[in-house]
């Protein structure tokens, strides 16, 4: 005799509650999140496509860069049956982010997150575009943070920092497309797919919101350079107790003849604060190191074996031509 085997009430509510949340997000999100198609090199046939979000009333929206890459014009479709043209206001290949604008105003925009207050496990929701099928809602956890990406432009390579890892599906036409937490503010901008089960997103945080701001104003990020390379290294106890602080970027290498090397840098040195500005991750740098700063004497704060110096280092300008 078969045993009718009852759904735990408990587990039930859990699924109800769950499902309740990602209905939501989704329904908060999808009015943001567009289609788009572009043409390149003025030809029907040679064009690509992603998803993008809507992040002003006025018609701006938020992409990946590579989904936009030569080209200068294309169409926006919605949820709600409308198709705009649109433009490409500008792209930077370093962050993988680029801002387009549609035709028409009417938007309707997502709130930006910070991706930074993002925890490991937490619920996200990824809306896009996979394959053109318009609307496509996945959600899954965010399963690592901190990872990087290589992006190159012309001659110059980069990471990007801090990407966000998510198990929420992504596939092909996805780039562009929207993270969101649970609240539907954008945290991230899907860039790459990874794996089976597994993708990335270029975070929405301090660092690339100025990017998004400096595209938007004038169609290109200014990027100032410094010519170290680096990463985050913990203090030892005492030297941790008497700055305040637990971690500092350790100088890797320095490039010959660049303004670190001429303001004195050295393979070694702890890098304390530019500027007045603590850093401790290359993230703090790369916040510091944007356009305003470029042609400016800047103060350098660094640890030498139990020294503590301080260098003047003037960042020119990132050359970022092919």
């Amino acid at each position: 005799m078969a045993v009718e085997v009852l759904p735990d009430p408990q587990e039930q509510e859990a699924l109800d509650a769950y499902s309740n949340l990602v209905v939501t997000v989704a329904e908060r999100t999808l009015p943001s999140v567009a289609s788009v198609q572009v043409r390149r090199g003025g030809s029907e046939r040679g064009g690509g496509s992603g998803s993008a979000v809507a992040i002003t009333p006025d018609g701006f929206l938020v992409t990946s860069a590579h989904v936009v890459a030569g080209a200068a014009q294309g169409k926006a479709a919605f949820i709600d049956g409308r198709e705009l043209p649109i433009d490409v206001v500008g792209a930077d290949q370093l962050s993988d982010l680029a801002i387009i604008r549609a035709r028409a105003g009417g938007l309707q925009p997502l709130e930006l997150g910070d991706a930074e207050r993002l925890r490991i496990g937490q619920l996200v929701v990824a809306v896009g575009n996979p394959m053109g099928l318009a609307g496509s809602v996945t959600a899954g956890v965010v399963s690592g943070l901190g990872r990087s990406l290589p992006a190159r432009q012309g001659q110059v390579s980069r990471v990007i920092d801090s990407v966000i890892q998510t198990d929420a599906a992504l596939n092909p036409g996805n780039s562009g497309g929207a993270l969101v937490d649970g609240r539907a503010r954008l945290v991230g901008v899907n860039t790459a797919v990874a794996g089976v089960g597994l993708g990335l997103a270029v975070p929405v945080n301090p660092v690339t919101q100025q990017i998004l701001s400096a595209l938007m104003r004038s169609g290109r990020v200014r990027r100032a350079y410094l010519g170290i390379a680096g990463g985050k290294r913990p203090l030892a106890p005492e030297h941790a107790s008497h700055f305040g602080r637990r971690a500092a970027i350790q100088v890797a290498e320095v490039v010959a003849g660049s303004p670190a090397a001429r303001a004195g840098l050295r393979t070694g040195d702890l890098i304390l604060d530019i500027d007045g500005g603590s850093v401790a991750e290359a993230g703090d740098l790369q916040r510091l190191m944007l356009g305003d700063v470029i042609g400016r004497s800047l103060t350098v704060r660094i640890l030498r074996g139990d020294r503590v110096e301080e260098l003047k280092a003037t960042p020119i300008e990132l050359p970022t031509a092919s």
